[in-house]
């Protein structure tokens, strides 16, 4: 299974299905996080699903680019009661899985008035 691959798949089993049982297939025990809010290890990634499944999210991968053990995942990311959130997500590959994780979030643009007419997504 090739990086890209390997990411889209996790979206799709884990993110979209609302399913940590399957972390082992895709996620180093080692994990390093640098959201702020999120704890190291696959245990921290675990509490921080549990969190945010509860808002039965929902990702629409745009675009997702791979370079060597670099992928960056850019997605709309639509939660029950109608907010919209745009994330950048980049991820390390390691050995097949999931070493590294870096993302950046912007919330609530369902709200937002655009200075243009360019669409956010």
């Amino acid at each position: 299974m090739t990086n890209k691959e390997l990411v889209l798949k996790f979206y799709e089993e884990v993110f979209n299905a609302w399913d940590v049982s399957k972390i082992d297939d895709y996620m180093l025990d080692s994990y390093k996080q640098h959201n702020p809010t999120v704890k190291d290890g696959k245990a921290g990634f675990i509490e921080f699903a549990q969190r945010f499944f509860t808002q039965k999210p929902q990702m629409e991968i745009v675009k997702i680019v791979c370079e060597d053990d670099m992928v960056v995942v850019f997605f709309k990311c639509s939660f029950e009661g109608g907010n919209v959130a745009k994330v950048f997500d980049m991820y390390r590959i390691e050995d097949g899985k999931l070493a590294e994780h870096w993302d950046c979030v912007m919330g609530g643009i369902n709200t937002m008035e655009c200075a243009h007419n360019n669409g956010q997504f």
